[in-house]
């Protein structure tokens, strides 16, 4: 009988993903920046296990940083590499659009709504950032009304055809 195989770990694709920010927030652009990261955070990054919902983008000291990232200790075997789960981390971001960012916010009132993780085709670990305004509940029902009717459109034409 074989082994059940293990999960393979990601090498490029999307590791994690919020996918309640774009029903929260009316994106108006992204951002794709880079992460300064420790090994562990990687290996950890790789096996999926991130999660995205509670974290939050902002300003500090001229750089732009995220917040509230949850990247869980990575254990391989016995060995379990230590690093702090919730510690904010640096964005590589070019000057301007960090400057953008960061006039947006102060001007508009916008927010900076992390999207996912994702590899890029060279394996580096890299982070989409939207730029987005806050939905009213009024847009969230109708967001909510045009999903039930597409999914009841196609069920009724799944059962005709």
């Amino acid at each position: 009988m074989a082994e059940p195989r293990k999960k393979a770990l990601i090498s490029h694709g999307v590791a994690a993903q919020n996918r309640k920010a774009r029903f929260d927030y009316k994106i108006l652009d992204t951002y794709e920046a880079g992460i300064v990261l420790v090994g562990p955070e990687v290996k950890s990054l790789r096996a999926g296990r991130a999660t995205l919902t509670e974290a939050w983008a902002g300003e500090r000291d001229g750089e732009m940083w995220i917040f509230n990232l949850y990247i869980p200790e990575w254990q391989a075997g016995s060995v379990v590499a230590k690093f702090e789960p919730r510690r904010p981390r640096k964005l590589l971001l070019h000057k301007k659009q960090a400057e953008a960012l960061a006039g947006a916010v102060s001007r508009e009132g916008a927010t900076i709504v992390p999207l996912d993780i994702h590899f890029n085709d060279r394996g580096v670990a890299k982070l989409t950032l939207g730029l987005g305004e806050g939905k009213t509940k009024a847009d969230k029902r109708h967001a909510i009304a045009e999903r039930d009717w597409k999914r009841d459109k196609a069920r009724v034409m799944r059962d005709k055809g």
